[in-house]
């Protein structure tokens, strides 16, 4: 391997969205976080925004808490770090009182029972409201470049493909004739629709009933703008402007994991622009000479984790099979649990040349 002649940051410094996606449990959270802090190095405003609902985030910025609304966590020389963590109800309030026309109908929706189930329980609203957010921080001014911390593997593909499952759904035609009033030629079917809520109300309720239909009818007019929001978010994501960084570690399982992200990421033509390595084991330098090292348990050890370090650098270059560039991270001890350990990570992100494998 040689050096690529450019740092991870570097790679990014044109880019106003990096993503990072790969398995759980191999520090992404904080890598996310530290190089949201080395943009910020560059005299950015970066701001590294988390969707998954899991709080990991705040405890690496050594923050009691995070909230929808992004906060200022520090200067770094004349750049700034912000963050926020996704709250999809509130994201879900705010786009329907962005898209609707009236407050008597903003009033109606939020109101409603089922909309208020859909909001906490329905699958798929995370990463519809993570796409919103996403798009909502692109816009502000305030910022230069987003962070995104997705959640493990699949669901971070989950939310990729967020805005152009959306859309379906939008333009499905069941979901078109719930939200607008059949004309007169289909009055029949009305009627048919009409006793299968009858039936359906026996069953599960007819309060049950009566909110979806009075939902449905809330909701008409509203989805235009979330189609158009869905439309805009996949072409941002298929753009120049945003970059994708895998993150794993060099053990089996999240390797074997971060392989199949790869190959999906391609089959869906998502461009990897660059994959970070954590938990690297350190480079201890030469051993002390000893006159009997088979015998001396330090030596022995000291060699181990030499072996390991080589081990686990071949084992994460194969895993840049288009050619990627690679950062690899000296695994750390302990949590990352506060801003000194987001730095040594950023320190590393904003100096350190990238690999190019079998270059």
């Amino acid at each position: 391997m040689t050096a690529s002649g450019r740092t991870l940051a570097q790679l990014f410094s044109n880019k106003r969205i990096v993503i990072c996606l790969g398995p759980g449990g191999v520090g992404k959270t904080t890598s996310a976080a530290a190089i949201a802090y080395a943009e910020a190095s560059l005299s950015k405003r970066a701001c590294v925004v988390t969707i998954d609902p899991a709080r990991r985030l705040a405890s690496a910025l050594g923050l009691a808490d995070l909230g929808n609304q992004a906060t200022l966590v520090t200067k770094v020389g004349h750049g700034e770090l912000w963050a926020t963590m996704l709250d999809a109800h509130a994201t879900f309030d705010d786009m329907v009182r962005k898209y609707a026309t009236s407050t008597e109908q903003v009033d109606r929706i939020l109101g409603n029972r089922l909309y208020q189930n859909l909001t906490t329980s329905l699958s798929g609203t995370q990463e519809y409201m993570a796409m919103e957010r996403l798009y909502e921080l692109y816009e502000d001014d305030r910022f230069d470049i987003i962070v995104v911390d997705t959640p493990p593997s699949i669901s971070a593909l989950d939310f990729l493909d967020a805005p152009k499952r959306l859309g379906s759904f939008l333009d499905n035609r069941i979901f078109k004739l719930l939200i607008k009033p059949p004309p007169t030629y289909l009055k029949p079917l009305s009627v048919a629709t009409r006793a299968l809520l009858k039936t359906i109300s026996k069953v599960v309720g007819a309060e049950v009933v009566d909110d979806a239909i009075q939902f449905f009818e809330s909701f008409a007019g509203i989805e235009d703008g979330f189609r158009e929001r869905a439309n805009e978010v996949e072409r941002l994501l298929g753009s120049e402007e945003t970059g994708i960084v895998v993150i794993t570690s060099p053990r089996p399982q999240p390797m074997s994991e971060a392989s199949g992200l790869a190959s999906r990421l391609r089959t869906a033509n998502r461009q990897v622009n660059a994959i970070v390595v954590n938990r690297i084991t350190p480079d201890f330098g030469v051993p002390p000479a000893q006159t009997d090292s088979d015998v001396d348990p330090v030596i022995k050890n000291w060699l181990a984790l030499a072996a390991q370090r080589v081990a686990d650098l071949k084992i994460s270059s194969d895993l840049a099979t288009d050619g990627q560039p690679i950062l690899f991270i000296d695994e750390i001890l302990g949590e990352v649990s506060d801003m000194g350990g987001i730095e040594a990570i950023a320190k590393v992100v904003a100096t350190v040349e990238m690999d190019l494998a079998g270059a």
